[in-house]
């Protein structure tokens, strides 16, 4: 939703703001605002106003703003559109038990509260001494409204949805709507999980004598079976599960705006800002798109390979950093990753991946484990290549990768008449302890003469 909602503020030249909703305390996790904070910013999706930047309507926490909105409930108490209910939860607990085995048709709150003073109710079972308060919702109640993305929209029949609790603290439904108006929202852009709030919040407005800002509720992305994405059992419902893996932020960035928009026919491929340059809402997907993980990865080859050498390295050096994998690296791992990114950045997906492809440059020689599958699938006469190697290289005056693979194959295929492809291959595994590796004779540069001559001998001596 914060990638359209920025699209939208910058297609129109308006302010994208970040507000912090955490009125309900038992979900409330301190850490969760740091994280927003964090994986926002790591999209490149930078807001106008918030908590950290300050803005002409702070506090930008709802927790912060509570006396700016109990004028509001008493406003709504003295207008008749809501009231205060001293049920219990107990009480509430078994009215919907009962309405649920009666297979009652409504199954909202009862009123039972409605029209009575405390003392009125206190007399009745299921009282508690701290009321919360609710909306009033008449029987004309509107159940459709516009919506951008969708058109004309039918939802439930609204309940007396609760606005105040009795820890003082407003529910969603009404902080929302004071918030919205009271900060100037022209466009709300959420989920479609809360169709059914929308009358609910349109009728606070009307009560209150506000404009209704206009609404685009968004389709929830599904797994591949169909089956909405759920935060406990997919951990890609995590923004950071994404960064954690190595995406970059412009791919998975991109990524979303193929979920969301339906776009034209055009390249896959697409900046935020050409994004934002032919943004409507008409485009939007009205039904939920699958997330796809092979097409996200194919995104992020292709901006991993877009990027410079020297660029790409950075990226990995601080996604390593990120991951702890790298928490004080020396300047001469940093300088050896950079001398191998280009050997792997054709191949590589994520940036997760970098690090265990030229592992072997980072092991001490002594440490280096030959894969024995590589090794089984050697030549016959892996030694003799391995001697002759051996017998060249130790006599090679410069140390390049022109001169290492000239010399290489002038002594193993003009001279012994092996074929390339067999070859090289018992080097490879010496140098690199498998048979599968980034180029051989760069990644025999950056290893460095003794190391590569010292490996060599390591496996002569095992085969």
């Amino acid at each position: 939703m914060s990638l359209f909602n920025l699209a939208w503020a910058r297609k129109t030249g308006g302010a994208f703001v970040l507000r912090i909703e955490d009125t309900d305390r038992a979900r409330y996790v301190g850490s969760s605002e740091q994280q927003i904070f964090d994986t926002l910013r790591w999209l490149g999706l930078d807001w106008s106003e918030g908590p950290d930047v300050g803005g002409p309507y702070a506090p930008y926490r709802q927790s912060e703003r509570l006396d700016t909105y109990r004028p509001f409930v008493d406003q709504l108490i003295a207008d008749g559109h809501a009231y205060e209910c001293w049920c219990s939860t107990e009480r509430l607990v078994e009215m919907r038990a009962e309405q649920q085995a009666s297979k009652q048709a409504n199954t909202g709150y009862d009123r039972l509260c409605l029209g009575k003073t405390r003392e009125e109710r206190a007399a009745l079972p299921g009282f508690t001494e701290t009321p919360v308060v609710r909306m009033l919702i008449p029987d004309d109640a509107p159940t459709t409204f516009d919506d951008l993305v969708r058109g004309p929209v039918a939802a439930p029949v609204p309940d007396d949805q609760v606005i105040l609790k009795t820890d003082g603290f407003p529910t969603y439904h009404l902080a929302v709507v004071v918030d919205d108006h009271l900060m100037g929202i022209t466009h709300v852009v959420r989920g479609e999980e809360w169709i059914s709030s929308t009358p609910k919040h349109i009728l606070l407005y009307r009560w209150l004598g506000w404009d209704v800002p206009a609404f685009a509720h968004m389709p929830l992305l599904r797994n591949t079976d169909k089956s909405k994405i759920s935060k406990r059992k997919n951990p890609a419902a995590r923004l950071e599960w994404f960064r954690e893996q190595g995406y970059l932020p412009e791919a998975l960035r991109n990524f979303l705006q193929l979920l969301g928009y339906a776009g034209d026919d055009e390249s896959e491929v697409q900046s935020f800002e050409e994004f934002v340059d032919a943004f409507e809402w008409a485009k939007v997907n009205t039904v939920g798109p699958v997330f796809d993980v092979d097409k996200l990865n194919w995104l992020n080859g292709h901006y991993i390979r877009a990027l410079s050498p020297e660029a790409l390295a950075d990226r990995i050096v601080e996604h390593l950093s990120y991951t702890g994998v790298w928490a004080s690296p020396s300047e001469a791992d940093v300088e050896r990753l950079r001398a191998a990114t280009p050997l792997i950045q054709e191949r590589l997906v994520l940036l997760s991946e970098a690090l265990e492809k030229v592992q072997f440059l980072f092991t001490p020689d002594a440490s280096l484990e030959l894969d024995q599958a590589s090794v089984d699938a050697l030549p016959d006469n892996a030694a003799d290549i391995v001697d002759a190697s051996l017998s060249v290289l130790e006599e090679l005056p410069t140390w390049d990768d022109a001169s290492i693979q000239a010399a290489l194959r002038a002594r193993l295929v003009d001279d012994l008449g092996i074929k390339p492809k067999f070859a090289f291959g018992p080097v490879r595994v010496g140098v690199t302890g498998s048979r599968v590796s980034p180029p051989l004779f760069e990644s025999m540069v950056i290893l460095g003469r003794e190391s590569s001559l010292a490996r060599l001998r390591a496996l002569r001596a095992a085969l």
